[in-house]
């Protein structure tokens, strides 16, 4: 009698590894770690820049007179480069970085990659699993700072009035943010590719990537956002994730594992 052993489908492969890295993501500490200091830095931004303003002109000085200045600014507005224009929600993108690359090192540095492409050598699987799995915790990374944001106005008296934006465009640049994650997790998961073990050696490809594109993220998600706003980052992110996964299996398959 012929035995028949029954090859796993795309499908099925793709759905183990998920299973494995939203373990492996969620139910460590350091996700929930990195989840509460994008919670705390919104409180203390806020909380403490209004004290620094002291009842004071709060705009001459340069400090938050809205909490929805930590979110975005206004399209078209040029990037101020003061407390409003560095210290708002578009750090997470920087943090973001530290998720990703810390994640995929320690897959390299504790032999878990190597053991996985060693029995089933389909590294275009392990790029899309991890790229599903980054982009659904950085986006937890996104909320967590709203959240704080939300909780640190609260907290600092400052007035919660959306303006000219309206709560249509709020919703709207939250999730051009969350799309545009997709575009940089793509970045962060090549210089990873690239980095292996070496945390340090992603880490400074991915701030230094961060940095060339940083002036982007306010233009792409103004407060005031729009439907072609979420469009273009959605398509953009969906873009980008499928070209630079592909770059990244392909590092992959041409450099050793160590």
């Amino acid at each position: 009698m012929e035995m028949r052993f029954e090859k796993s489908g795309f499908n099925q492969r793709l759905r183990s590894m998920l299973k494995v890295d939203f373990r492996r993501m969620f139910k460590t500490p350091f996700f929930y770690i990195m989840a509460g200091i994008c919670l705390a830095i919104p409180i203390l931004t806020l909380v403490m820049t209004t004290m620094m303003g002291g009842g004071g002109d709060a705009a001459a000085m340069g400090t938050f007179t809205s909490v929805w200045q930590v979110i975005g600014s206004e399209s078209g507005a040029a990037m101020a480069m003061d407390m409003t224009g560095m210290c708002n929600i578009n750090m997470m993108y920087f943090l973001s970085a530290v998720l990703v690359c810390v994640f995929v090192a320690e897959d390299f540095r504790s032999g878990y990659a190597k053991n996985l492409f060693t029995v089933r050598s389909k590294k275009g699987d392990y790029v899309v699993s991890k790229t599903i799995v980054c982009f659904i915790a950085c986006a937890g990374l996104l909320l967590s700072y709203f959240v704080g944001a939300m909780i640190g106005g609260a907290i600092a008296g400052l007035p919660f009035e959306p303006g000219a934006a309206g709560i249509p465009g709020i919703v709207m640049c939250m999730l051009a943010k969350v799309f545009l994650m997709a575009v940089f997790v793509g970045i962060y998961l090549i210089l990873s590719a690239v980095g292996k073990s070496r945390t340090w050696l992603s880490l400074i490809g991915s701030f230094v990537a961060g940095m060339l594109m940083f002036m982007m993220i306010p233009m792409m998600t103004p407060i005031d956002a729009t439907i072609m706003h979420v469009i273009l980052c959605l398509a953009g992110g969906v873009l980008f994730s499928a070209g630079l996964g592909v770059v990244s299996c392909k590092l992959l398959s041409k450099s050793s594992l160590a």
